[in-house]
């Protein structure tokens, strides 16, 4: 393969096609009729579907230049091209990576997620130990033994569908095992069966508050979102098994995911709140925070259809708690520690601006229980922020103040040599799917 040819994309036709698309129908994009008047009311979802449609238009345009970026070719440790969040990052990052790998299968572009897997598994150890963070010199570990996410089954899974081709696949699949047998073996519950993070950061989500992200802060909490996604990692895996023949381990792996969700449900989930919580692992009681991690059992329907109605109306679509005009935050705004700070020093902020990965995850779990006018509205709302954050910055930023839709991180003074704003392009590559699914119906949902 002639890994040059990566950067190409839609011809020049097609450009200027959507081009003369556009000017005729610019002057909508800014009309739409949306109703932000009273956010309050969380029957408020009007959306304008001629306006989602030049939206929809319009971002392709804009990501058919900003894409190409994050892709960098093979270098030293990294064997194979990798995905990094263009800008402000220059490393490989787990879920950063998965994300916009997605984005590249919803592309016709799978191949890069197939690299993404081999690159990490390239750096597991005898023991099943994969960092979360690579270089070109080799794997970054970060706060000690920080272990890679659990997506890495996941995202073999969806790019050998996505390509037609399992044959890659044998050859890893022992090491798909270890890794998964590491995680087990330290972030496993013995009591309950359910998973933690070794300290918040290993989550992604850097200083969630309901998790522990000081390293001084010795807590440990059974996590909504750790939970979840290991889950899916045995249902990848055993997708994976049938596909390869081996019926034994599709069965082990699909009895793991199984007895996993029960324990979700079953020590996660407060009845009286009508949400999934944190659980203290010293206390065993809730950690009663409003967190965007509490949602993350609805992208896989592990709530029932009853459940994830009420704790999506109760709080996802409340102004009091998650809702904004600008998308939804990533904690309560009833919450004390709520804010919108600008951060990326020595953490990105979870605490209230709005992240368009987030409102990615989100969107999942409102098709999953029959919300599509929240999703469509959701849809056109990110739209809007990225169509003028790129208009105003040409570029992107990781999150946005969820009270005034401004760019936060990385804030203005971050610029290159040439005083150009760095800027980020990663994974907020899905809202462009977010619009593929509220105007072609074209959802990326991750279905295992």
């Amino acid at each position: 393969m002639n890994y040059m040819q990566y950067t190409k994309y839609n011809n020049r036709s097609a450009k200027l096609l959507l081009l003369s698309i556009l000017l005729t129908s610019s002057l909508m994009i800014f009309s739409c009729k949306t109703n932000y008047t009273d956010i309050s009311d969380n029957s408020a979802f009007v959306f304008d579907c001629d306006s989602l449609k030049a939206e929809y238009m319009e971002i392709m345009l804009i990501y058919d230049t900003l894409s190409p970026k994050v892709i960098m070719q093979a270098e030293d440790y990294l064997k194979y091209p990798y995905l990094i969040p263009a800008g402000f990052y220059k490393q490989m990052w787990d879920w950063d990576a998965f994300f916009m790998g997605n984005y590249f299968c919803s592309k016709g572009k799978p191949e890069y997620l197939k690299y993404w897997a081999l690159n990490f598994i390239e750096s597991v150890d005898e023991k099943g130990y994969v960092s979360g963070c690579a270089t070109t010199k080799g794997p970054r570990p970060i706060f000690g033994d920080f272990s890679m996410k659990p997506f890495l089954s996941q995202g073999v899974l969806f790019s050998a569908r996505s390509l037609k081709d399992f044959s890659w696949v044998k050859p890893i699949y022992d090491k798909l095992k270890l890794i998964i047998a590491y995680r087990d073996s330290k972030q496993q519950d013995s009591l309950t069966g359910l998973f933690f993070w070794q300290i918040a950061m290993q989550s992604g989500a850097d200083n969630n508050v309901a998790l522990n992200y000081f390293k001084e802060d010795v807590r440990s909490f059974l996590a909504c979102d750790a939970s979840t996604l290991q889950m899916r990692e045995y249902e990848a895996q055993a997708a994976i098994a049938k596909e390869l023949g081996f019926d034994d381990d599709a069965k082990l792996y699909g009895k793991k995911a199984e007895t996993l969700c029960n324990a979700i449900n079953k020590y996660l989930w407060c009845e009286d709140d009508c949400t999934y919580y944190n659980v203290d692992r010293e206390t065993r009681q809730f950690y009663k925070r409003i967190s965007y991690s509490n949602f993350i059992p609805l992208i896989s329907k592990t709530a029932s259809d009853e459940r994830g109605k009420m704790m999506i109306k109760k709080y996802l679509l409340d102004a009091k708690h998650m809702k904004s005009a600008f998308g939804f935050r990533t904690l309560s705004a009833s919450d004390p520690d709520y804010n919108n700070r600008n951060i990326i020093k020595p953490f990105s902020n979870w605490q209230g601006p709005v992240w368009p990965i987030a409102n990615y995850l989100y969107s999942i779990g409102l098709n999953n229980y029959g919300f599509s006018d929240e999703a469509a509205w959701q849809a056109g709302v990110l739209g809007k922020l990225m169509i003028k954050d790129y208009k105003e910055y040409g570029s992107l930023h990781e999150n946005y103040d969820a009270e005034t839709g401004k760019p936060l991180a990385p804030a203005d003074t971050y610029v290159d040599e040439q005083g150009k704003f760095v800027g980020f392009i990663s994974w907020n590559l899905c809202v462009e799917n977010m619009l593929a699914g509220a105007v072609d119906g074209k959802w990326m949902l991750l279905e295992i």
